[in-house]
């Protein structure tokens, strides 16, 4: 999301912000009292990497950040502009809360708040957490859970709210027991492990010792020095080669849970009969307390008791005594000692944590590693496995949830101011977040055989399935539906591209127009489609309810105005023409979307589209057509080749980019048209020239001020077709009149410049590419800008011709603006087209061909070209397809990228990427063919299917023979029998007959077939040895891309011997889920006004909006979301830079947490953010954790893609400099010198990187009084800083002041050797000066290496400072002519290097 602003001055006088939004009827722009949104353009732009694409573990960046339908309501948004609206800054108040026996306390609630959330907060404190079943009363009237606070009467400051234990109900009873058999697993990570109910792990804690906020006071300041142990575990040592798997996962001392209860379970005397109801018997329970004394409790309506049954004999009557009690904590305290004493010390513990290590994430997250878990009872979790409910559903009346009901309602909830929309977007993604567990749930089921099909007649891969109304189809081509397609390979593709269209057109967010609900789950080697139900679909035949579309692609089509008025608002955003189709009777018929989306209305009167497999445009790289010849470009690197399927398509990042690439050039050529015509008419004088210019904006009043909307906004929309999205410019360039352009809509389809703020999130470096690109640009800019400044009336001819030959020769589909959009039928077999739609046609045909070029020979030169100033640093598969999607370049397209790389003359510094790239290729050819493989294999030998495939796949051992799983329910005696069991339950063991190299042999040839690459290699060895790979590094990644779950301990992957797998070694596998993420749009606006803040240097202004932004997430998302720990990680860079090291400290911990739970424990970014956490440790004079959390980030960096990896250096420089800190110098040498290493491999050897790496080891050389060495070092970074920056520069002085320090401190030396030599011991010595580094000056470094500005130090510092400061700033404008330097020394911004 670059936006070019950075040439307009931050503060815009005549530029209102209101004005931008509300042809969005985007309501108010929330203005807090104290800061102004400046100008909006700062909303579509954000300097480093906008923040989705930072974070966005998912491939889900692509979500259209989209606010309204855009149907520009100017009008709406005018009066909204006057009320303000504050977000939620009630002031809180503070009441007493007495529950029983236990002293009143006081708890801070806010007026918005439900009584529900007192009650929340009492079930969670650690005196209070044993009760479920109470009410709260206020003067003795019982207060209503879903009642506000504020619609009480008589509840003030001070109120006192009394606990009052109620009468139990079945449903209480069991949610009673529920609640405490989730206390007494708290600490228990085996849910983590197993991947259930949203919890995840996290292992933090164990480096920081859990005491990071307090531990700067308590601890003394880090200067006993003595006492730290700096010594990292051999593997973690530069130029180790083990790659331990078992580090991954340390244990965890407080998970080895104290036992309170060895069983709680429900009763076998379940449900109470008849006459034991009436005396008030709800349900009855067994348990076994860890003194072994076996009971049996009845739950009853007053309470707990003890009964008199045993296992075998039914006694219902109270034991003496019965220890009635309200609750079972207080029965089991009152039987079991050991309960009482283990369950308090559990509480105990369980408040300590950290909330973000026992909150829910909103989406599951799998670990793909785990250890051998105990399998404990569990009642409540045997009971949830039978139910087709989640558990959280046992609190909603009615029971199953209408699914589509509630998707669709929470659509149509009000948006026209803040608090609405933020209301609104919370019910979204709350709907969405329970309907992908729910349907990832059911997929599971459906394969693992769990749910009746609904045509059971029907063969298995044809039928389909509902359960808990929700729709289940498989992924292959049933019918032959696909046959022209590609078949199943086309069936298998399609549901991805419809999920696409799915996230495509809910983005675009249209007021009445409606998708589906979906989720598309790969398990065990299927694909299951998920879909919510469209109300009344089921009873009727498909060809009555589809008005709109074709349902046998094509060949019949129907279309119905409605939908056309409401897909006419999605064109421009998504960039599809309204186009005509002949349908069978060669009639002519009008639709706006591809054939194939299909429109129907449901029984709710709701207008439905589905099937948007082919929303964005064919991809023709991919799809050879007889008779069309490619672009040059395209046709020298092979294309068009031969793909699996038909379906492949454009991505929605490219069409952006695209059009955008269009927009420069067509505002090029208006702006050289126009310089000639001005050199013609010199005689004129300058200002009617002006005006002139002016007018041909205006060559069709209804298409005002169209061309010139510069790129303010075009960098996001790409379309901007209205001046809105220019008034910034315009306004920065002169006439305040620019003010009334700048509200009035073209008519031109509405345009709303949110609508198109798609998410898209590019690199930062595209746009200055493409500048570079077309030279004279700047000029042309500055044309076209004062085109617009001004509202000319008089039309003039030439001008108009100016705009037609550029919109001609851009491919606008319009002859008086710029308009790009796409035909999404081109090419499709079996769309016929009418003959007068001739010429269009042919234009259509010709973008596809020129857009599938510009993805050859734009996108994919702009990614390596950012890899190579590394401003784009993929460290992994998922970081690396995240760049690839950023920039529109599909995965099919990696062959294409590697071979590329491997013809770039720098190949040697893009070293790392190919090997990512290489090792994602193999991985997905191993997926693919892992796929097919699994889908033969039965339940019962799944493990040993899985092992065996991973031993093809990795183990040196040359001849791994399948251990065919020995039937453990056949004994020996029957075995004769076995020869003739029941045809179709017959052995499955096609499987078995892999062999390593027939697999490696698929894989080349599947790297050929599929990507176009050639591998030569025939077994892992080959591989490794060849593209210098890691065996745990492909493990990693292809239990990730397959949801496979491995034991956690060490394989000898290169053992000839023994296979490394074995199928006890498989513990587990998952499914893979693509959903739609939905997204905070108004915190994301907020979110990148505050990056733009912080980048023109307003810290406090942007700290303000990042936190504002930080609340509106958690208003939407709750607290757990990717979004929200980008947000958390730029304001602790913040805090820190403003000199708040404690809050630094806060909130990077929180972000820390919240990436090893949303993302994952070694995902690429929670590295990140380890590193940044070390650094605001060592500032807060915590040198031990901070070396700790180096050595983990450490760890997990080579986990996941080695050593040799640019990033490597920055986190190498880190640990050196707090090892030299902490006086380690031989160690701190080790890791500086790889640093100095990587640095001079990936920046080349002139780099200022290097020059510092240089100064960093001379500095421990000084340290150590070897001189020479010393001298040689800093010499080498002298005459980089000279060669780069000339004699007089600041950094050049100052290394040659150190070089003459350092020369003297030799020549001290010497003269103080030879004097020994001399006198021998009666030498008058004179004390050498050994300087041990000061922490400041550790510090500084630090904190130039992860490139802050600057710190405020202690007072006598300050002098420093300034000056410091002012060099900083030379070095930086060098900097940045020498390299993009991403953590170079002046860059405040929060770079994610891994975008």
């Amino acid at each position: 999301m670059v936006s070019k602003t950075d040439d307009i001055p931050a503060s815009v006088p005549n530029c209102n912000p209101v004005d931008l939004a509300d042809d969005a009827g985007d309501g108010a722009y929330h203005e807090s009292s104290k800061t102004r949104l400046k100008d909006s353009c700062e909303c579509g732009h954000s300097g480093d990497t906008a923040m989705v694409n930072g974070d966005g573990a998912h491939e889900h960046t692509e979500e259209a950040e989209v606010k309204q339908d855009g149907t520009g309501e100017a009008d709406g948004g005018e009066e909204s502009n006057e009320q303000e609206v504050i977000v939620i800054q009630d002031t809180g108040f503070t009441v007493k809360i007495q529950a029983p026996g236990t002293e009143p306390f006081d708890l801070q609630v806010s007026p918005q708040e439900m009584v529900q959330e007192i009650h929340q907060v009492l079930i969670d404190r650690e005196d209070t957490c044993h009760r479920t079943c109470f009410s709260l009363q206020l003067d003795g009237n019982v207060l209503d859970n879903f009642a506000e606070l504020k619609s009480i009467e008589g509840l003030q400051e001070g109120s006192l709210l009394k606990v009052v234990e109620e009468p139990y109900t079945v449903r209480e009873a069991r949610i009673h027991v529920r609640h405490i058999r989730d206390l007494l697993k708290s600490l228990d990570p085996s849910d983590a492990y197993n991947g259930v109910d949203c919890n995840s792990l996290s292992f933090l804690s164990l480096f920081t010792d859990g005491d990071l906020g307090d531990s700067g006071k308590r601890k003394k300041k880090g200067n006993d020095l003595e006492q730290i142990d700096c010594t990292p575990p051999e593997h973690i040592l530069p130029g180790s080669k083990d790659r331990p798997l078992v580090p991954l996962q340390p244990q965890n001392k407080d998970w080895k849970p104290m036992q309170c209860l060895k069983v709680l379970t429900m009763s076998g005397w379940n449900p109470p009969p008849g006459n034991r109801k009436m005396h008030g018997d709800l349900m009855y329970l067994y348990m076994v307390t860890v003194e072994e004394r076996h009971i049996s409790v009845t739950a009853s309506t007053r309470g707990f008791y003890l009964n008199q049954s045993t296992t075998y004999t039914f006694n219902p009557k109270p034991a003496n005594p019965s220890f009635l009690s309200h609750s079972l904590v207080e029965l089991l305290s009152q039987i079991s000692p050991a309960f009482k004493k283990n369950f308090t010390a559990l509480q105990k513990k369980r408040v300590q944590r950290h909330p973000f290590e026992r909150i829910a994430t909103p989406f599951q997250v799998y670990s793909w590693t785990a250890p051998q878990v105990d399998h404990a009872m569990d009642c409540v979790r045997a009971e949830d496995a039978y139910t087709s409910r989640l558990g959280y559903e046992e609190h909603i009346p009615g029971q199953t949830r209408d699914w589509n009901e509630e998707l669709q309602t929470t659509r149509e909830l009000p948006r026209k101011n803040l608090p609405e929309r933020l209301l609104r977007e919370r019910a979204i993604f709350k709907v969405h977040s329970d309907f992908a567990a729910a349907a990832t749930r059911g997929a599971m089921a459906v394969i693992d055989g769990n749910v009746m099909a609904i045509n059971p007649g029907e063969e298995t891969r044809m039928q389909m399935f509902i359960w808990n109304n929700i729709f289940f189809s498989l992924g292959f081509d049933v019918r032959d539906h696909y046959r022209e397609l590609g078949g199943d390979a086309a069936a298998h593709a399609a549901p991805t591209n419809d999920l696409n269209g799915v996230r495509a057109y809910g983005a675009v967010d249209v007021e009445g127009l409606y998708t589906l609900g979906t989720v598309v789950v790969d398990y065990r080697g299927y694909r299951v489609t998920a879909q919510s139900i469209i109300p009344g679909i089921l009873e009727r035949e498909q060809e009555q309810s589809v008005i709109y579309g074709s349902i046998d692609f094509g060949k019949t089509v129907v279309s119905h105005n409605k939908y056309l008025e409401l897909l006419e608002k999605t064109s421009r955003p998504l960039k599809v023409q309204r186009h005509d189709v002949l349908n069978e009777k060669n009639d002519s018929v009008d639709l706006c979307s591809s054939v194939e989306c299909k429109g129907i209305i449901g029984n709710d009167g709701r207008h439905y589209i589905l099937d948007l497999l082919r929303t964005f445009p064919p991809d023709l790289n991919f799809l050879p057509v007889d008779g069309e010849e490619l672009p040059p470009e395209s046709r020298h690197q092979g294309f068009p080749r031969q793909h699996r399927h038909r379906l492949a398509c454009l991505r929605q990042e490219l069409i952006e980019a695209f059009v955008e690439h269009r927009y420069l050039l067509f505002m090029k050529m208006a702006a050289l048209q126009l310089m000639q015509q001005k050199a013609n008419k010199d005689t004129k004088t300058d200002r009617p020239a002006i005006t002139e210019k002016s007018t041909e904006i205006n060559a069709d009043s209804s298409q005002t001020q169209t061309t010139a909307a510069d790129s303010t906004a075009t960098e996001v929309s790409s379309d901007s077709t209205s001046l809105t999205d220019n008034s910034t410019s315009a306004a920065s360039q002169s006439p305040p009149d620019s003010e009334e352009n700048s509200t009035t809509p073209t008519t031109n389809g509405p345009v709303d410049p949110a609508t198109t703020q798609n998410g898209e999130c590019k690199s930062p470096l595209e746009g200055k590419e493409l500048e570079e690109s077309i030279p004279g640009l700047a000029q042309a800019k500055e044309l076209a800008e004062t085109l617009v400044a001004e509202d000319g009336s008089g039309i003039d001819p030439r001008s108009r011709e100016v705009v037609l030959n550029a919109c001609k020769a851009v491919g606008s589909i319009s002859n008086t603006s710029f308009d790009i959009r796409f035909n999404p039928d081109i090419f499709s077999p079996g769309v016929r087209f009418p003959d007068d739609s001739a010429s269009d046609v042919q234009k259509q045909k010709q973008l596809l061909k020129d857009a599938a070029a510009f993805l050859v020979s734009c996108q994919i030169p702009s990614l390596v070209k950012d890899c190579l100033d590394h401003s784009t640093l993929p460290m992994d598969g998922a970081t690396l397809t995240e760049a690839l999607h950023q920039r529109g370049i599909n995965a099919r397209y990696l062959g294409t990228v590697l071979e590329f790389v491997d013809k770039t003359p720098a190949k040697a510094q893009l070293e790392h990427f190919y090997r990512i790239g290489i090792s994602e290729l193999i991985t997905r050819c191993a997926k693919h063919i892992f796929k097919t493989y699994l889908q033969g294999v039965e339940l019962s030998a799944l493990s040993a299917a899985v092992s065996h495939f991973l031993n093809c796949l990795l183990s040196s051992f040359p001849d791994a023979v399948a251990h065919l799983p020995l039937d453990e329910l056949v004994s020996r005696r029957k075995s004769r029998k076995r020869r003739n069991r029941v045809p179709g339950s017959g052995d499955n063991t096609a499987w078995a007959s892999l062999t390593p190299s027939e697999l490696w042999k698929n894989i080349a040839s599947e790297a050929q077939s599929y990507y176009h690459f050639t591998i030569q290699c025939e077994s892992a060895d080959q591989v490794v040895e060849k593209y210098g790979l890691q065996k745990s590094t492909l493990l990693r990644e292809i239990s990730i891309k397959t949801g496979i779950q491995i034991l956690i301990k060490e394989y000898n992957f290169d053992s000839r011997h023994k296979p490394a797998f074995t199928e006890e070694d498989i513990l587990n596998i998952f499914p893979v889920v693509k959903h739609v993420n939905p997204k905070a749009s108004d915190a994301f606006h907020f979110f990148q006004s505050g990056q733009a803040k912080v980048q023109q240097g307003f810290l406090k202004e942007g700290c303000e909006l990042i936190n504002e932004a930080l609340n509106l997430f958690n208003n939407v998302y709750g607290p757990m979301h990717v979004e929200i720990c980008a947000c958390l990680r730029l304001l602790a860079r913040l805090n820190y830079i403003m000199g708040d090291h404690a809050e630094a400290l806060s909130n990077q911990q929180k972000a820390v947490l919240m990436s090893e739970r949303v993302l994952g424990i070694e995902h690429p970014n929670t590295i990140q953010e380890y590193m940044h956490l070390a650094l605001y440790c060592f500032a807060n004079g915590q040198l031990s954790t901070a070396l700790k959390l180096l050595y983990r980030a450490r760890y997990l960096m080579l986990l996941v893609c080695g050593e040799d990896h640019p990033e490597m250096a920055l986190l190498d420089s880190n640990i050196g400099l707090v090892l030299h800190g902490v006086m380690e110098y031989d160690l701190s040498l080790r890791f500086l010198e790889n640093a100095l290493a990587i640095n001079t491999k990936y920046h080349g050897p002139r780099s200022l990187k290097v020059a510092l790496s240089h100064h960093l080891v001379a500095r421990v050389y000084e340290s150590k009084a070897e001189f020479r060495s010393a001298l040689q070092h800093e010499k080498e970074g002298y005459t980089i800083y000279k060669n780069q920056m000339g004699e007089a520069h600041e950094k050049t002085k100052e290394s040659s002041e150190y070089l003459k320090y350092l020369t003297q401190q030799a020549v001290a030396l010497q003269r103080t050797m030879n004097e020994i030599y001399k006198n021998g011991s009666n030498a008058s010595i004179t004390p050498l000066k050994f300087t041990a580094p000061s922490m400041a000056s550790i510090l500084e470094q630090l904190n130039i290496i992860n490139g802050i500005i600057f710190i405020p130090l202690s007072q006598k510092d300050l002098e420093n400072l300034k000056a410091e400061v002012q060099r900083r700033q030379q070095l930086q404008e060098l900097g940045k002519s020498e390299e993009p330097a991403e953590d170079g020394p002046l860059e405040l911004d929060d770079k994610i290097p891994i975008d």
